[in-house]
């Protein structure tokens, strides 16, 4: 593993934090936090920990002995010096006289001895941090370590002879109170140790300055590749694979929605998908012993946090198997039994109160084609991916020099069902449309940025799907929650499919049509060209027509229901004089909305429309505003605002009626006005 350490960057950063009043010593424990933190090797998302003691002064001038320590919920590659939160060192080093310590209690302790009250809770490691000598601490969970530990019960004799007498040796326990009282005391044994071998779990090094303890995890964790590479032999069994496989696009609605949490009468907690894969996945996926590595669980404790237990494993998909969705609810249904079984057998073994997590894996491998990340967030769904890869590396690697096996899953089930984990997880409320995505066409005009942005606010991941490619990214960028803009011509059927595809690689399916796409044309309808009506035509019904089947298309695969909106108009029910053009194929596309509700409610697919006026925008620009409003013999004040309220309506009006439609779970077949008030374009 490559050296990272700069003198000039160093420097530089300490200068930089020096003129914000931060020391030295924490201005290089930020430094060298994120070189680990910057290498997925050693660290992923919120993994590892690092600490420096030094001295601090609180608000009325008391200056104490402290422990900066990373702080829970802080990426170490890209730590702040908030992110090492510090905490009265006398108050941790008293704890270690006491023979018990609970893990609230434990919590309790830290915060209650914190210089600043309004920090994180410090990492559950901090005890050991605390109870070792050195200046600077840092703990990884290296994937080459990994293989090393992951072994079975000759895991002592292989760390032995890897690590020599340099590096302490600890057996496996909880993190915690025991496990810093046990990693202290071997230290104590042979202080000449440059660092502790952690059973299971990962490694430690410590020194007096913040260089010689990241040299020492480099060194180390090198000596650990270096072994795995000279002693490794590649797998002897390889799969057999189909003759043709299918892709990704092919399975991952399927997936998606057979991942989902059925939560009964037509409710779901979707998640979503994050697919990738490379040379080095598709190799480690065609070992035929694939399914045994899945069976023996995460190379890490940490890990079960991210991907539960361990992967579920698929069966390679052939071209054009019409059977392959039932293949993938057999294995998910198989899944979830094993899980549910391992809860109710470690939950027995006390009498401790645990809710039950949900079942559902977060990441399946499928041999011949790739990894998926699930996750109620896609933030989340390429956590899981990330540390799949990093899993893939510490198995394939324990494989090399010998048989993986990690900690056993009933000692697993501590951490994964940790009292500390559960009052973390029961805090997290998601929004109303966390893991759900929403396509919207006519993305970049006004309606269309104001429902995606308020789409994504409320959780759901917002595919902005326009003429103009460019705005569409803009709006996206704007709306937030790892949104996307697509460029498309919805009256192109082959441009709409690839939108729908965009969407499905990025999420794994779609869940919230808002088919918004128009534009008005004017002409006494005797008088219009044949070929504009047709145009209109085109542009205000059949691309909502080519939306809408698309979005059933993938609503079926996912089997988990879905939500059509359509964007119809006061035209479809009012018609205004010389606006046939328009009003025309917006009342087609107002019963194509009903057609819809009648056809597919069966499989829990709900079809509504907004039927709104007089909204700025591309379509009722300021032109047509001044036109439609001489048309009347009005001012463009009294036009805009000529309804029951006297109110002009907005397009975040209309976007409040589509997330109304998008939320309400018994409302299909339905027209929502947002107008203002217009008695004469009322539904009767």
């Amino acid at each position: 593993m490559k050296n990272l350490w700069n003198d000039q960057e160093a420097e530089r950063l300490v200068g930089e934090y020096a003129a914000k009043g931060v020391g030295r010593d924490l201005a290089l424990r930020v430094y060298t936090t994120r070189l680990l933190g910057g290498e997925p090797k050693l660290v992923l998302h919120g993994g590892g920990n690092t600490s420096v003691k030094a001295t601090a002064t609180d608000l009325v001038g008391d200056t104490y002995d402290v422990l900066h320590v990373k702080g829970s919920g802080w990426d170490m590659a890209v730590i702040e010096p908030a992110g090492l939160p510090a905490v009265k060192m006398a108050p941790l080093l008293k704890a270690r006289a006491k023979d018990v310590l609970s893990d609230e209690d434990m919590v309790a302790l830290q915060r209650a001895n914190l210089i600043d009250p309004s920090s994180p809770n410090p990492s559950v490691e901090t005890l050991l941090h605390a109870f070792l000598p050195h200046k600077f601490v840092d703990h990884t969970h290296s994937t080459a370590v990994l293989a090393i530990v992951d072994q079975g019960t000759d895991s002592v004799e292989t760390i032995a002879k890897v690590f020599g007498a340099k590096m302490g040796y600890v057996p496996y326990i909880k993190p915690g109170f025991d496990l810093a009282k046990a990693a202290a005391e071997v230290f104590e044994k042979d202080t000449s140790v440059e660092g502790l071998i952690l059973d299971k779990h990962g490694i430690f090094t410590f020194a007096e300055t913040a260089k010689e303890a990241y040299d020492r995890m480099i060194h180390w964790v090198t000596v650990a590749e270096d072994y795995v590479a000279r002693n490794g032999k590649p797998p002897a069994k390889r799969a057999a694979l189909p003759a043709s496989l299918a892709s990704a696009a092919d399975i991952a609605s399927s997936l998606r929605g057979a991942v989902a949490v059925d939560l009964g009468e037509g409710r779901f907690d979707r998640m979503i998908s994050d697919f990738r894969t490379s040379p080095a996945i598709l190799d480690f996926l065609a070992n035929a012993d694939l399914q045994r590595l899945a069976d023996r669980g995460v190379s890490t404790p940490d890990l079960s946090i991210r991907i539960k237990t361990g992967p579920m494993v698929l069966p390679p998909p052939a071209a054009g198997d019409a059977n392959y969705p039932k293949a993938i609810r057999e294995k998910v249904a198989a899944y979830v039994a094993e899980y549910t079984d391992y809860f109710r057998t470690n939950d027995a073994r006390d009498d401790v109160k645990r809710t039950m997590l949900d079942p559902m894996p977060r990441l399946s491998l499928v041999p011949g084609v790739g990894i998926f990340g699930h996750g109620r967030t896609l933030k989340d769904a390429k956590i899981a991916s990330d540390v799949a890869e990093a899993w893939m590396d510490a198995v394939r690697g324990a494989e090399a020099i010998g048989d993986f096996r990690p900690l056993a899953k009933s000692d697993l089930f501590e951490l994964e069902y940790w009292s500390l984990e559960q009052a973390k997880l029961a805090g997290n409320k998601p929004k109303p449309l966390t893991g759900q995505v929403m396509l919207v066409t006519g993305g970049a005009g006004a309606i269309g940025a104001a429902t995606a942005k308020l789409f994504a606010a409320n959780g759901a991941h917002v595919v902005v799907v326009d003429l103009d490619e460019a705005k569409a990214k803009e709006v996206a960028k704007a709306a937030g929650n790892a949104s996307i803009g697509v460029g498309a011509d919805v009256t192109k059927p082959a441009e709409v499919r690839a939108a729908f595809d965009k969407a499905v690689a990025t999420y794994g399916g779609v869940d919230i049509i808002v088919s918004n796409a128009g534009a008005a044309f004017e002409g006494a309808i005797g008088d219009i060209d044949d070929a504009l009506l047709r145009k209109s035509f085109e542009l205000n019904f059949f691309a909502h027509q080519s939306v809408a089947q698309n979005a059933v298309r993938i609503f079926k695969q996912q089997g988990t229901g879905g939500c059509l909106l359509f964007n119809t108009s006061k035209q479809a029910i009012n018609p205004g004089p010389k606006f046939g053009a328009y009003g025309l194929p917006k009342a087609a596309t107002l019963f194509l909305s009903r057609q819809y509700a009648l056809d597919y409610g069966s499989i829990g697919v709900r079809s509504n429309a907004v039927n709104a006026d007089r909204i700025r925008s591309g379509l009722l620009t300021d032109a047509m505003i001044a036109s439609r409003s001489t048309a009347r013999g009005l001012s463009e004040k009294d036009y805009m605002s000529g309804n029951l309220l006297g109110q002009e309506v907005t397009a975040d009006h209309v976007a409040q009626a589509f997330l109304h439609h998008a939320l309400a779970e018994r409302t299909t077949a339905d027209v929502t006005t947002v107008d203002g008030g217009n008695i004469a374009a009322t539904l009767r």
